[in-house]
């Protein structure tokens, strides 16, 4: 495969208020470094170029990566990232202050929504001035006007002024003018946030059509973890304007991405203060974990298991003894109870005085994207609490994310906290 973008040392500074040196030979000197690729001569000795002063900013620090043709990328990274300014520089809207971009191909911009449309020209109307913005010769759109308002489902309203659409209506035309464009590269941001369900899986499946079926490069921009996940071969990790790594592992990045160091300390809770102890029962390690034993690592898609591990010193050989877990949402709403005796008595686990470990699982296809709470319980059938509901005592946090369902209708979370996957058969 060639490369369709390289990045090398790329990065762009925006200056806030006063934007020169108060005299004209500074200036002058200044940016014929730029413009040479050397160091600016009025600098200050020792200083950070990219450390953000009161009168500038650096959108992009020093990027450097390559995408090859036919790719579908994902960028990724939290808001003022640097993201979209590096699409604006791959679409030429802005260049970039130091470094360069080669690219391989004609550029499909799509990057605000109604970016280029006319208010008092009609839907049709705007089809033309839009291609012919993006390159497209009028013969062109001509040859492929029918196709693009059938793609984007508002034909009984193509002749009306785009100053009455509504924002979903502006994103489904301009979306298909560009993915009709004959470019070799599309890039997109965050156009498909203000689309309907049914308009986000057509235009995501024309993405993957463009790349897998035309060969086409395709850059898309989202904080939706799903559609990036469900779209992308690679994904790209901006930080601080900083590139962070490419991946060609999407959901292994993502989850790391997700993940932070709240949620991974609280995967496991370990009783090193020798606390909760009662005559009967005392919890020494309460953790989740994969099915080889493993400390998981969050977020976990809901396509897989996950193990809920306990280790206690049972000290009285009592049989009334029960121990479970309470699983609640993140603002505290219970779920369910669960205990080690809730299925016939044959099937309990086998314990005794000493120390023992125990596990069970919540099922994959269960619980629906989002933040749990499992809280340990602990008690003396109907006679007292050892670690009760109310007790704020041990529990570990469970993070959800991705891996829904492999259907194509079902490209994110469905309200309800529940998100089984049930097979439906004929009559």
């Amino acid at each position: 495969m060639s490369i369709a973008i390289r990045a090398e040392h790329v990065s762009k500074e925006y200056r806030l208020g006063v934007i020169n040196h108060g005299m004209l030979y500074k200036d002058f000197q200044s940016w014929m470094a730029r413009r040479l690729g050397r160091a600016d001569p009025h600098e200050k000795i020792g200083e950070d170029r990219f450390e953000t002063r009161e009168d500038q900013f650096w959108a992009l620090k020093d990027v450097s990566f390559d995408i090859e043709e036919g790719d579908r990328v994902g960028i990724i990274g939290k808001n003022g990232a640097g993201k979209s300014t590096f699409l604006r520089i791959l679409s030429r809207i802005t260049a970039p202050t130091e470094g360069r971009i080669k690219i391989k191909g004609r550029v499909a911009s799509l990057l605000e929504v109604g970016t280029g449309f006319h208010g008092e020209l009609t839907g049709r109307e705007n089809i033309y001035l839009n291609g012919a913005i993006l390159g497209m010769k009028k013969r062109e759109i001509d040859r492929k006007i029918d196709e693009i308002i059938d793609f984007s489902g508002i034909e009984n309203h193509i002749d009306t002024p785009v100053k009455r659409y509504s924002s979903g209506m502006y994103v489904r035309l301009a979306f298909a003018v560009a993915a009709h464009l004959d470019s070799e590269i599309l890039l997109a941001d965050e156009v498909l946030a203000v689309g309907d369900a049914e308009f986000q899986k057509k235009a995501l499946g024309k993405m993957q059509d463009l790349s897998t079926g035309q060969g086409k490069t395709v850059l898309f921009v989202s904080h939706n973890m799903g559609f990036i996940e469900s779209l992308c071969q690679k994904v790209i990790h901006f930080e601080r304007g900083r590139f962070v790594q490419i991946s060609s592992e999407p959901a292994k990045l993502i989850s790391s991405y997700l993940g932070n160091k709240k949620n991974v300390e609280k995967i496991e809770w370990i009783n090193t203060n020798n606390d909760y102890y009662d005559v009967e029962f005392i919890p020494k390690r309460f953790a989740l974990v994969d099915s080889q034993g493993k400390l998981l690592t969050l977020p976990l898609a809901n396509d897989r298991e996950a193990y809920i591990e306990l280790e206690a010193d049972i000290l009285e050989n009592n049989n009334a003894l029960t121990f479970g877990y309470a699983l609640c949402t993140e603002d505290d709403e219970l779920l369910y109870w669960s205990y080690q005796t809730d299925c016939e008595a044959d099937l309990w686990p086998k314990w005794g005085k000493g120390n023992g470990k125990y596990r069970t699982s919540i099922p994959a296809h269960f619980l629906n994207e989002g933040t749990y709470l499992i809280k340990l319980l602990a008690s003396i059938n109907y006679k007292r609490w050892i670690i009760g509901p109310d007790s704020n005592g041990p529990s570990v946090t469970l993070k959800i994310h991705g891996g829904l369902s492999s259907s194509p209708y079902w490209i994110a979370p469905r309200p309800g906290i529940l998100a089984p996957v049930f097979r439906w058969y004929d009559a």
